[in-house]
């Protein structure tokens, strides 16, 4: 059965650092396409970042651009997401989704097959 799960969030000061982890089982994430969506309460989830399958190419949501960073380590069959810089505005529920046999990065979350439980990340000031 394929699976993911998050891990890493937790309460951070603002300008401070995390870094998410989304690990896959049941499945190998190197050869899907990976996206971090995040959720704060009343608002739809919206794409964070992505890493494709088929060259690692990556897409970041102009919000987090320069300040987060996706990557992946596939002996891990694990993507992360650093976090750098962060605002206030980036206290969310963080997700992480597969988008299975993707030949193209895609920013729609409803694309996405599979989704881990989420992770919260909590910013103080």
């Amino acid at each position: 059965q394929a699976q993911l799960a998050e891990s890493g969030g937790g309460l951070v000061q603002s300008g401070g650092s995390l870094r998410l982890s989304c690990r896959g089982s049941g499945f190998t994430l190197e050869y899907n396409t990976i996206g971090w969506f995040r959720q704060t309460p009343g608002k739809e989830r919206e794409v964070v970042a992505c890493i494709s399958s088929s060259d690692s190419s990556t897409y970041y949501a102009d919000s987090v651009k320069g300040r987060f960073t996706i990557s992946r380590d596939n002996a891990k069959n694990t993507v992360y997401l650093q976090m750098n810089s962060l605002k206030p505005q980036d206290t969310a529920v963080s997700y992480c989704a597969a988008d299975i046999a993707a030949l193209r990065i895609s920013e729609v979350a409803s694309e996405y097959n599979y989704w881990g439980q989420g992770t919260q990340g909590t910013l103080s000031s």
